[in-house]
């Protein structure tokens, strides 16, 4: 466990994701050994005007435990505000995302914008600690750039804020998602400060995240693309951790269970138009792995109702156990006729 001010946490973390990490697929991937999640990203401008949207980004339920929340912002009085609004909401931590390499956020001085002013981001942080009844945490970078590698000077300001954990991503803005790892960098980090510290960055097997312990001396680990259509890492790490032992992947029966439920989960929280089309991208997820897929993929991608998406899971399923499977009902239109 992790111990984040008050707060005894659990080491592996489901990361927030902005249109991803929604009430279904936390409590979805709860239920496969996700102990502590965070809520989607929030712009903290857009409880200003508590939007029906951003409040439906908020909910959460009782089995939805721990939860953290992770902030968009960059001015003080919005953070301020921000948090007034919460005061009646039960989230174990915040956290400031000075980490987002999006370029419609860094250009506003948000997200990983952030890292080139660290002392703005201190005085935004000590705002934020001062503001906040939870533990108060931020996500950096390792950097801007390759030629800006500041992570270190970046988490002592933070640490100078009053923090009680820090989350670092170990590449630069400029790298986004591609390229390797900084683990030293990551190591730096934790031998700097005397908060926990949990790493970021290819989180993808439990074979990844054992080697991120390991090559950083991390407190945890956060948890983000390799969750996608995936959420039996939490289970499997943690047994690897543990025994050493690989767990067998889960079989097409279990996969397409899984997404049955899921899909189910969605259109019960979302409606079933919404739930059916926000399902289209686990669905690619939850296939990529499988050999043969990419044509149900695109069906699926033109699915607009909860049975059709329903009937090509099962056509999926079909189609890994034998080789002359039941075909589905459901198909695309034509190209041009929609």
């Amino acid at each position: 466990m992790i111990k984040i001010g008050d707060r005894e946490l659990p080491p592996l973390i489901l990361a927030p994701l902005a249109g991803i990490s929604d009430l279904p697929f936390r409590m979805l991937n709860r239920s496969f050994g996700c102990r502590f999640a965070f809520a989607e990203m929030i712009s903290a401008r857009s409880l200003l005007y508590q939007s029906r949207q951003t409040l439906k980004m908020l909910s959460t339920g009782p089995d939805d435990r721990p939860l953290g929340l992770q902030f968009l912002a960059e001015d003080r009085d919005v953070i301020r505000h921000a948090l007034s609004v919460l005061k009646d909401n039960t989230y174990d931590i915040v956290n400031l995302n000075a980490a987002c390499p999006v370029e419609k956020v860094t250009r506003k001085g948000e997200g990983a914008g952030m890292l080139r002013e660290p002392r703005k981001l201190r005085d935004l942080l000590r705002v934020m600690v001062k503001s906040s009844g939870i533990p108060v945490t931020v996500k950096i970078r390792s950097g801007w750039e390759g030629t800006s590698v500041n992570a270190r000077e970046v988490a002592l300001y933070a640490r100078d804020a009053g923090i009680a954990g820090l989350f670092i991503h170990g590449r630069t803005r400029e790298q986004r998602y591609a390229g390797a790892v900084d683990y030293r960098i990551i190591r730096e980090v934790k031998e700097a400060l005397d908060v926990p510290v949990i790493a970021s960055g290819d989180a993808l097997s439990p074979q990844l995240i054992k080697k991120m312990f390991d090559e950083t001396g991390c407190d945890g680990v956060l948890i983000a693309r390799g969750g996608f259509g995936n959420p039996w890492i939490f289970r499997e790490t943690e047994e690897f951790l543990r025994t050493g032992k690989i767990q067998d992947r889960p079989t097409i029966g279990e996969i397409t269970e899984t997404m049955i439920v899921h899909l189910g989960m969605c259109c019960d929280y979302h409606g079933e138009a919404r739930g059916t089309t926000l399902f289209r991208k686990f669905f690619a997820w939850y296939t990529r792995s499988l050999r043969g897929a990419k044509p149900l993929r695109e069906k699926a991608f033109h699915a607009s109702t909860k049975e059709q998406m329903a009937c090509i899971i099962r056509e999926l399923r079909a189609s890994q156990e034998s080789p002359e499977p039941r075909l589905c009902g459901f198909s695309p239109p034509e190209p041009g006729t929609t």
